[in-house]
């Protein structure tokens, strides 16, 4: 392999592993955030209201998470 294939090989491994960290901290920080937000007294299951809001605050988080990457992706394309 020449250094370009090995320094492109790398960069492709450093944007999957971060992909990957990006991909566990929304995880976390919607479990956290819709959690603390919607179930009042954790129990054995979730009620149909506890349900409903988690699902909505996952959804809306994941939007604005996917806005937020989509614009700092744009932001370091036009840099190159």
């Amino acid at each position: 392999m020449d250094s370009e294939s090995v320094k492109s090989e790398i960069i492709k491994q450093v944007k999957t592993q971060y992909a990957l960290d990006n991909a566990r901290q929304l995880i976390e920080k919607v479990n956290e955030h819709c959690f603390e937000k919607c179930v009042a007294k954790p129990g054995a299951s979730l009620s149909s209201s506890e349900q409903t809001c988690f699902t909505q605050c996952m959804e809306k988080y994941m939007s604005a998470w996917n806005q937020v990457s989509s614009t700092y992706i744009n932001r370091l394309q036009q840099a190159d």
